[in-house]
């Protein structure tokens, strides 16, 4: 799992241990003895019957078509029953270490993208495999290595208390009283939510029926993501100045009715007049931050997961991270 699983915009995790979808009809003419090319159309119209998400599916077409022209820059063309598992690891090593732009300089592969690939192998000859084209999966054995990116930055204490106190100030201004700021700032760390889930937040999300423990719901209008939807709590804090906040901006559906790159703005010029680098502050940095706060206050591990949405496979690595993130230093 990576940390574009954890802050993606698109909200789908790639699930290796899901169940396939319904396999669809395949056309006759797709064999063991097909070339690679010929089973793209209809892999397509398999990953369109799961649901795929447009750029998923053509990410996943993209690195099968990069396999395609691996093996044709090397003058071979081997039929989809012919791949070998040795052979798709000799494709990631060339991947990461032997592959070249037009300047001729090695090109690499991001550790996410690594990732993808990988799962993008495994998605096609398992399909291949499922539906009988082929009698064995040459990707089944293929290791997915973790994508292991650098430690997340998160605010240090001091930043926190400068940032919480300047945005109090700015929701008491004598000349000019702001509670957007503030507002926001309460949102982000204490229930961690990602940026996609804040921007659809609606007025009848938000319950103050118990002052002392106000709650936001956070809703998805898809079934494939009802692990994803929870009720969080907010302290009670939050009850006065979401009430100052509505009487301010008077909000009509959605909680914050402003575009994604304002209220980056907002978080970049509270950071500005608290004296912290605006560098050290958005919404990915917010939920890293509320994620190591909950767990160094003493949050079992299994509640952050769910205060996170997060599945239990994408939670392994990020509770690595975590828990390096919360330790002295």
């Amino acid at each position: 799992m990576t940390a574009q699983d954890l802050f993606s915009q698109t909200d789908q995790p790639i699930d290796p241990g899901k169940p396939p979808a319904p396999m669809g009809e395949l056309p006759q003419n797709l064999t063991a003895e097909s070339a690679i090319t010929a089973a793209l159309g209809p892999y397509r119209i398999y990953l369109e019957q799961q649901g795929r998400a447009l750029n998923t599916i053509k990410a996943f077409l993209g690195d099968i078509r990069i396999l395609q022209r691996y093996f044709a820059e090397r003058g071979e063309n081997p039929a989809v029953g012919e791949i070998t598992t040795d052979m798709l690891n000799a494709f990631l090593h060339w991947l990461c270490h032997e592959r070249e732009n037009k300047q001729g300089e090695i090109m690499g592969c991001k550790p996410k993208t690594y990732t993808r690939r990988v799962t993008s192998l495994k998605s096609f000859f398992g399909w291949l495999f499922e539906t009988d084209v082929i009698a064995e999966n040459p990707a089944a054995a293929v290791v997915q290595r973790s994508a292991r990116a650098p430690l997340p930055r998160i605010l240090t204490d001091e930043e926190i208390e400068k940032l919480q106190n300047t945005a109090r100030d700015m929701l008491w201004s004598p000349r000019k009283p702001d509670a957007r700021a503030y507002l926001l700032l309460l949102v982000l760390l204490q229930t961690g939510i990602k940026k996609s889930e804040l921007l659809r937040l609606e007025l009848s999300d938000v319950d103050l029926s118990n002052p002392r423990e106000p709650t936001i719901q956070v809703r998805y209008g898809d079934s494939r993501y009802a692990y994803k939807e929870r009720k969080l709590f907010l302290g009670p804090a939050f009850t006065p100045v979401y009430k100052q906040f509505l009487r301010q901006y008077q909000p009509k559906e959605r909680v914050f009715e402003w575009s994604p790159r304002n209220l980056e703005y907002v978080l970049s010029d509270l950071a500005e007049k608290a004296s912290v680098n605006p560098k050290h502050i958005s919404f990915e940095i917010l939920r890293w931050t509320s994620a190591v706060r909950a767990y160094r206050f003493g949050m079992p591990p299994e509640a952050i997961r769910k205060k996170l949405g997060l599945s239990p496979i994408a939670w392994r690595e990020t509770f690595e991270k975590i828990q390096k993130l919360a330790a002295p230093r």
